[in-house]
């Protein structure tokens, strides 16, 4: 790795599909997700005049990009499909002369916006094509120079102007949010989705799921030990203090003591007046007298349309004993979680859909609240999109780890089979067992899955590996997007 940026060029960027199913449905919001496609991105990068390969792949679910219950899943995935093959034209344009990650990444972001504004695209969904271009290079990178992310990352090959990202930070220090070293071991936060069963009472004989991995909560519990919980609602005060008693009393009687939980607001409320009217119900509930102090905090209550009015800072005010509140879905444009933190939410998450550049500047951002306002409480949490391995997952998790973040949402390994969805011609479940002996094992029946022990996950070999994983999956045998299509693909995909 060199001592000053180090420019590249782009020769080529590959999108290939493979169709994933579900374990069992995972409803979050709106959707009830059962199948969707899982898309491959392949970048050849010439480097120092050699040619080298990066790659990074993402899930497809409809609706949690728009949230909008009007649209077919196929025109949803065709709309992902449209913001991610403009990034790709234009990474694949500006990238045939000499360019560095940094400033091409930026340049890619601001046209792709100007883009998108002229066929509504919102925010959070064309920053997923800018997303996963920023991936594949920066994996692509990381394998030129042998080097791990957080090494990469700390160097100045990137040409990343730090000052840029936030007027805190000084070009040429290595950000003080950036972990040293990155984080070993990453608690798991278990989705509980809104139709989780919760025990083997709720499991209808049609539903029953023999595969070899724990289904229900409660089995959940013992097989990994977990103590952290992400859980899911309706915004439903009935269904919710049911659904929430519940899941408080299976949590109570089978994981540790000191667990914890996070709740997902799901964008259910559409001001701050009936989400508190709820919450205040939910705390008065006696069956949730002993687990609401549990809850660390609440995730995206409002739906994105309300959730940054300029009005709630003094519904904020008015509310000094709110529960700590954090946004998601709401942090799509650049600036959304300063905004934010300024109104009177706590916080924010990292996804790596979101973006690299954009995970480092919300912890720019939480690093220079939390130095400005001692006496807040500020948060930057880990959050899924059902990642699986071998990519999506690794890469996730070198990034929360160099961001320090020591529980993160995790259900790809819950939701998905392990790594049984890639056929075997693909090697990936050798590759990745070889890989990474500490993140993932193999059970009796030859399944290579994730490792959890005591409620946590070992991420030595992620640190270690160019941008999270060692292992590299043939794809050539992978249709590209134009042929899945012609397959017949967007026409599968359920609701």
């Amino acid at each position: 790795m060199t001592s000053a940026p180090c420019p590249f060029r782009v020769n080529r960027i590959d999108l290939r599909v493979l169709p994933m199913r579900t374990r069992f449905p995972f409803r979050y919001g709106i959707a009830s997700l059962v199948a969707l496609p899982h898309l491959f991105v392949t970048v050849e990068l010439e480097v120092n005049g050699q040619s080298v390969i990066g790659r990074t792949s993402e899930g497809l679910p409809p609706k949690w990009f728009t949230k909008d219950p009007s649209t077919p899943n196929e025109l949803e995935v065709a709309g992902m499909l449209a913001v991610i093959q403009n990034a790709v034209r234009l990474a694949t344009l500006h990238g045939r002369e000499p360019v560095t990650w940094y400033p091409l990444v930026r340049q890619l972001a601001a046209e792709q916006k100007l883009w998108a504004s002229r066929h509504d695209y919102p925010p959070l969904l064309w920053n997923l094509g800018i997303s996963l271009v920023e991936r594949a290079l920066l994996d692509a990178l990381c394998r030129a120079w042998q080097q791990p992310l957080h090494t990469v990352l700390r160097g100045p090959a990137l040409g990343i102007r730090w000052s840029e990202l936030h007027p805190s930070l000084a070009d040429e220090e290595i950000p003080p949010f950036l972990a040293v070293p990155p984080v070993s071991q990453i608690a798991l936060r278990h989705t509980v989705g809104l139709a989780d069963p919760l025990t083997t009472a709720d499991v209808p004989p049609s539903e029953e799921v023999s595969d070899g991995l724990p289904h229900t909560l409660d089995d959940c519990i013992r097989a990994y030990g977990l103590r952290y919980f992400k859980i899911k609602l309706s915004g439903n005060l009935e269904a919710d203090r049911h659904r929430l008693a519940s899941v408080a009393s299976v949590i109570r009687q089978h994981a540790s003591p000191d667990f914890s939980a996070t709740l997902d607001g799901n964008e259910n409320f559409r001001d701050l007046a009936a989400f508190r009217e709820w919450f205040e119900a939910l705390t008065k509930t006696p069956e949730l007298k002993d687990f609401m102090p549990h809850v660390l905090w609440i995730e995206q209550p409002l739906h994105r349309d309300a959730a940054l009015n300029p009005d709630l800072a003094t519904a904020f005010r008015n509310w000094p004993e709110a529960p700590r509140l954090i946004i998601d879905e709401s942090d799509g444009e650049s600036g959304a979680l300063t905004t934010a933190l300024e109104l009177g939410y706590s916080g924010g998450s990292h996804k790596n859909c979101k973006g690299i550049l954009k995970g480092l500047t919300n912890a720019a951002t939480i690093h220079a609240f939390r130095a400005a306002h001692p006496e807040r409480d500020f948060i930057l949490s880990g959050e899924d999109l059902a990642n699986v391995g071998p990519i999506p997952l690794t890469q996730d998790l070198a990034m929360q780890a160099l961001l320090g973040i020591s529980h993160v949402e995790r259900n790809g390994h819950h939701y998905f089979r392990g790594l049984s969805m890639y056929p075997d011609e693909m090697d990936v479940s050798k590759a990745t067992l070889a890989a990474h002996p500490d993140l993932y094992h193999q059970l009796l029946d030859g399944l290579v899955t994730l490792n959890i022990r005591d409620g946590f996950i070992a991420i030595d070999s992620v640190n270690q590996a160019p941008f999270g994983t060692a292992a590299e999956p043939v794809l050539d045998q992978l249709p590209t997007v134009k042929e899945w299509i012609l397959q017949g693909g967007l026409g599968a995909l359920e609701g």
